[in-house]
């Protein structure tokens, strides 16, 4: 397996529990989100690109509207999480300032990770603070969501966000330090499993119901979460929060169970985009484009000659040369009416074109997968 801990990693998304992050009394855990941030400035300070996903938002928020205990109704929710998300995001922006971090607030909903053009957006603006330093905190955008069009739970945003930003692992910090073969908390004789090469039936069958009124999730949650990173080329790891400094115990050898990526993160989204999408045009290119492109750059639109299908922006695209033959394929940063105008183009002359700036490349690298030989 991949060497466990934190050290080697490059990219990694951090999930914090609700429970962890808030106490049903008392409000937010500022020492413990303190001792975390600590965690996250010694990682940043190693070169490592960190994401938080960040549950607590109605937690929060139910505490200040003094709501009831106990289940909410979906109106409340959305008020609790109002109210909630100005406190999460406050938190975190002056824990992070405090140790020279910037902080990004990401609100989501289900449907900007699973509609290819606001999964394209939502990436962009993901890539671009990391480039520029900044911690992006994300929530899923419970003011908004209903029962019907939301994750549910912060495990599985979490490992949509690790596959969308192409992160090699996604740390889960929660009440429990691991995966055990039954709930612990039931069972006394429960066996915890360190290391799991491979999502299984067997695996799945270990996972338990959530575990506070303050969380949604629960192991079943993780281990489907956990699919979803590994398929993407992320290790995964879950391991207690229920301590101060968990990332910094994590690469102290504190208990944890590491799962195992199937892939690396890049020659995953190449299979799910050479494989796994319908494609909705062709995009002919030039000699030059296509020296370009196995030289490993992205396609600009001065390199293209010629575009023809129905595509929208994200959609997939089949790449030619001038001779009709395939040279691979990749996700269109335009629209195809949009492409038709700045085929030939310079990037720079996109701007006055289509009356806003735009993408300067037609598919980004990172978007696109070539056909060998």
């Amino acid at each position: 397996m991949s060497g466990r801990g934190l050290g080697a990693r490059r990219r990694i998304v951090v999930k914090v529990g609700s429970a962890l992050l808030v106490d049903r009394e008392s409000g937010l855990k500022r020492d413990w989100l303190a001792a975390l941030c600590d965690d996250l400035k010694a990682l940043t300070g190693k070169g490592k690109e960190v994401l938080v996903v960040s549950s607590g938002a109605i937690a929060l928020g139910r505490g200040v509207l003094r709501l009831p205990r106990g289940p909410l109704k979906l109106e409340e929710a959305q008020a609790a999480a109002s109210v909630g998300q100005v406190a999460l995001a406050g938190a975190w922006a002056s824990a992070l300032s405090e140790r020279g971090l910037t902080a990004a607030q990401i609100l989501l909903t289900l449907g900007d990770t699973e509609e290819r053009r606001r999964y394209l957006n939502a990436r962009a603006t993901l890539a671009t603070l990391l480039k520029l330093a900044a911690v992006p905190v994300i929530n899923e955008n419970d003011t908004v969501a209903t029962n019907e069009i939301r994750y549910g739970d912060n495990d599985r945003l979490a490992a949509r966000v690790a596959a969308m930003v192409g992160a090699d692992c996604l740390v889960l910090l929660s009440d429990i330090d691991g995966l055990y073969s039954a709930p612990p908390q039931e069972d006394p004789a429960a066996r915890f499993i360190p290391h799991v090469p491979a999502i299984t039936a067997e695996i799945e069958a270990m996972a338990g119901a959530a575990g506070s009124e303050l969380s949604r999730g629960g192991m079943k949650t993780k281990i489907e979460a956990g699919k979803i990173a590994t398929a993407a080329g992320a290790a995964m790891v879950i391991a207690s929060g229920r301590v101060m400094h968990p990332l910094a115990a994590i690469d102290a050898g504190a208990r944890a169970t590491w799962f195992d990526p199937l892939a690396t993160p890049a020659s995953a989204r190449k299979a799910w985009i050479a494989g796994h999408i319908e494609p909705r045009g062709t995009i002919v290119v030039d000699r030059g484009a296509a020296a370009a492109l196995q030289s490993g750059k992205s396609l600009l639109p001065a390199g293209v000659t010629r575009v023809s299908g129905s595509f929208a922006r994200g959609d997939a695209v089949i790449i030619v040369n001038s001779d009709g033959a395939e040279l691979g394929r990749g996700l269109v940063a335009f629209d195809v009416a949009e492409a038709h105008k700045i085929a030939g183009r310079r990037s720079s002359e996109i701007e006055a074109i289509l009356g806003y700036r735009g993408r300067s490349a037609m598919i980004h690298r990172d978007d696109m997968v070539l056909r060998e030989g």
